[in-house]
């Protein structure tokens, strides 16, 4: 599954655990993100899915080195770059750009859109003043939104609009991959289908890879060409999208899948209730699923299951299929 010429991204025992002290002791570790491996093929988009709180973003961030990993490793292109130092994280910037869900939180208001746009040129000093402007000219072409929007600032835009140019600043530098955190998830139905066609050209155009971090289901449905479902800090399946949405097979995929709005009835799927609570994310005895899963044995209690491939489009982690 691993370290081949065709994969651009490769996390392999990735983990990030965030210690509860108390008077300088260390009382607890919370394991959010938890062992956790995968690849992205170039030129593809991996959907990560799950729960808030699952770990999605936090591991969304760790690839694109703003947060630091507690152990782990973080392959890009073949070279592990979750030890890089400051120097070299500034360049592999230039390679890897993250896209967060909300526009306020990594733009800033005080500034007019032709500055938002050319301050990545500007810190990798990238062409002169003259060039800078033309390349956001041609971004904004390529957004979809006319050359007078530079004179612009983000208040004065709509929430599509805002979301165009957040996308368009992380492709200034020209990126090879892409970390999508909830890019579409605070704007309505309708504008949602506009960004995620023009996240679809933009990939075409610029031979983009993208990890595409949602809770929408039928959003990573229409984006992905796989799956990976997350519960808790750990991945519990991967596989191509069409296996996951047609037979997923870890439990709480099928209670994901279950809750999918449909509209015909010979579409119509019986819809899965969790019971149970959310288990304590400090605690790592047993299955972390296991007491909300329907399925669940005396195993699952006090054995956390290993991944299992299936083949080399599927892998399962569940005592289910062991």
């Amino acid at each position: 599954m691993f370290m081949t010429a065709s994969n651009l991204v490769e996390i392999v025992n990735l983990k990030k655990y965030y210690p509860i002290r108390r008077f300088g002791i260390t009382k607890k570790v919370i394991r959010a993100v938890d062992g956790v491996s995968f690849s992205i093929k170039k030129g593809e988009t991996l959907g990560l899915v799950g729960e808030s709180g699952c770990g999605k973003s936090t591991t969304g961030r760790m690839i694109a080195q703003l947060v630091p990993s507690t152990e782990g490793k973080i392959f890009f292109k073949g070279e592990n770059i979750s030890k890089f130092a400051v120097k070299h994280a500034k360049q592999l910037s230039k390679k890897i750009q993250y896209v967060f869900q909300d526009p306020y939180t990594s733009l800033n208001p005080r500034h007019k859109i032709a500055s938002l746009l050319k301050e990545p040129l500007t810190i990798h000093h990238i062409g002169n003043k003259k060039e800078r402007r033309q390349s956001v000219l041609e971004m904004l072409e390529q957004i979809g939104l006319d050359p007078s929007f530079e004179n612009k600032y983000i208040h004065q835009l709509s929430g599509g609009q805002r979301q165009r140019i957040v996308i368009a600043r992380a492709l200034m530098l020209r990126p090879e991959f892409l970390v999508l955190d909830e890019p579409v998830s605070a704007l309505d139905v309708s504008v949602q289908a506009q960004i995620l066609n023009l996240l679809k050209d933009l990939q075409q155009q610029f031979s983009l890879t993208y990890l595409f971090i949602s809770h929408d289901l039928n959003v990573v449905h229409y984006m992905s060409d796989r799956v990976a479902v997350m519960y808790l800090g750990k991945i519990v399946e991967v596989s191509d999208v069409d296996h996951i949405y047609k037979a997923p097979l870890h439990p709480y995929t099928q209670t994901l899948v279950s809750a999918i709005p449909t509209v015909w009835k010979k579409e119509k799927r019986r819809r899965i209730l969790l019971e149970g609570e959310i288990p304590d994310p400090s605690s790592t005895k047993g299955c972390s699923f296991q007491g909300r899963c329907p399925f669940a044995y005396d195993r699952c209690k006090f054995e956390q299951p290993k991944p299992i491939h299936l083949d080399n489009h599927r892998m399962v982690s569940c005592h289910l299929y062991s």
